[in-house]
């Protein structure tokens, strides 16, 4: 048999098709375009090779559209009807697997078959971003960590995919607290390959979470070989810059990069929807005037309100219905998020806890009922991690849950969770923090001259 650049056995015979696969995966581990361009051309050359078609249907899946479901279903098949040729080898088998399991609602039994795949050759660099993504997606930052942990003895230095595998641990760590081995390890990953915008994105979490605001605006501006060749995750590269340009106060920049970056070509991909969405809720946070751009998103978001396919993907739905003050239509997303909460996938957990919480908590803030707001979403809060995403997407609902509790002037309790969100970012304050720490003050002082007199 032949191997790909993973080291890993393939069934594939012709070695062209082993190169197009080949492309595949450094097209996956770099986010760059031209993943799919390699996908097609491998399937021309090799339409029986069954994990392409795995591949197909798990790429679906990820993009969290329900349409897309049917896409994944059929690429499903076809792998199965590929498997049953009996060429295939254990991994390509686990692969199709684990594309079912997530038909299934069981995205979480899919990692257990990339984790199958792994040990079967710990230097499988695109099983382990597989499993990696997926706990993405789940919020398993533990299980990100321990993952990559274990196979990063079989990516050495002679290993063609460890700059990869580098950027992959460098986000397991900042995800799990550990920023300063982050930062280390993300920039030497970059050393060894150029094009690793997740890991460059790694170390721009680390400036963002420690308020090292002017370190990850350079990062950015001076590694546009590691972003400049991505698909849709430039933009997310942008996203974190403009969260560094508004810890500076410098609104025009924001709105320049929100315009013209982040939001140019204006999807409904909910990676780029979460983008934009956050980053205006951010904004009017502080009080800043994003005149219309609310309107774009909130139709979009009306139109993928029954997607049901991701809690993430929904709160941040609701966050331009809630923007863009349309009630009905939060009302209408609030109700099919408990509704989809009833049923027994890994989606319909995290729907229960902590998506119908946080849906009526973001309804709540939109309507300016502040203590149902906050009595909602604090109450969520233990379990934003679940929803997945990294902390930086997730600290959107963490500021408006501290929003919510300073406007219905619940000052110890919502002094207690900023006081945990300064306590996760080991001490940093950040310009959201001190605005609002100064605030409880005032509030507290003022209170305290009121009961004295």
């Amino acid at each position: 048999m032949l191997n790909d650049i993973c080291t890993c056995e393939v069934s594939l015979t012709d070695p062209a098709a082993v190169a197009e696969w080949d492309g595949v995966i450094l097209g996956i581990l770099s986010h760059g375009q031209n993943a799919p361009v390699h996908l097609g051309k491998l399937l021309e050359l090799a339409p029986g090779f069954a994990m392409a078609h795995a591949v197909k249907g798990l790429s679906a899946l990820m993009l969290g559209h329900r349409e897309l479901l049917s896409v994944a279903e059929d690429a499903s098949k076809t792998a199965n009807a590929a498997l049953a040729q009996g060429n295939a080898t254990q991994r390509e088998r686990l692969w199709c697997q684990a594309l079912e399991d997530w038909i299934a609602g069981k995205p979480s039994a899919a990692v257990q078959r990339m984790e199958q795949a792994m040990a079967l050759n710990p230097a499988d660099t695109i099983s382990m971003k597989l499993s990696h993504g997926i706990r993405f997606i789940l919020g398993d930052h533990i299980g990100m960590r321990s993952s990559i942990e274990a196979v990063m003895p079989a990516h050495g230095e002679d290993h063609p995919l460890r700059g990869y595998a580098l950027g992959c641990l460098a986000f397991a760590l900042e995800e799990t607290g550990d920023y300063n081995d982050a930062e280390r390890t993300g920039l030497l990953g970059l050393e060894f390959a150029k094009d690793d915008a997740w890991g460059l994105h790694a170390v721009a979490h680390v400036y963002d979470m420690t308020h090292r605001t002017n370190c990850g605006i350079s990062l950015i501006d001076k590694n546009a070989a590691a972003w400049g060749h991505c698909n849709n995750f430039r933009f997310h590269v942008w996203w974190h810059k403009a969260l560094l340009h508004l810890d500076q106060g410098d609104v025009a920049e924001v709105l320049n990069l929100y315009d013209t970056k982040i939001r140019s070509n204006k999807t409904d991909d909910y990676r780029d929807f979460s983008n934009a969405s956050s980053l205006l809720m951010r904004l009017e946070l502080e009080g800043v005037d994003v005149g219309n751009r609310w309107g774009e998103l909130a139709d979009l978001a009306e139109t993928r309100s029954d997607d049901g396919c991701l809690t993430f993907a929904d709160l941040h739905y609701m966050l331009a219905l809630a923007g863009d003050k349309r009630p009905d239509a939060a009302a209408h997303l609030t109700a099919r998020v408990a509704a989809g909460a009833q049923g027994v996938s890994d989606v319909a957990q995290v729907m229960r806890a902590p998506g119908v919480d946080v849906a009526q908590g973001l309804e709540a803030f939109s309507d300016g009922r502040y203590k149902d707001a906050f009595a909602q979403l604090s109450r969520a809060q233990p379990k934003f991690q679940v929803m997945g995403g990294s902390h930086a997407q997730r600290d959107v609902f963490e500021r408006v849950t501290i929003e919510a509790g300073l406007r219905a002037g619940a000052l110890t309790a919502t002094r207690s969770l900023l006081n945990a969100r300064i306590d996760q970012r080991k001490g940093a304050i950040d310009t959201f923090a001190e605005t609002r720490m100064a605030a409880i003050k005032t509030a507290m002082d003022l209170h305290a001259s009121v009961a004295a007199e």
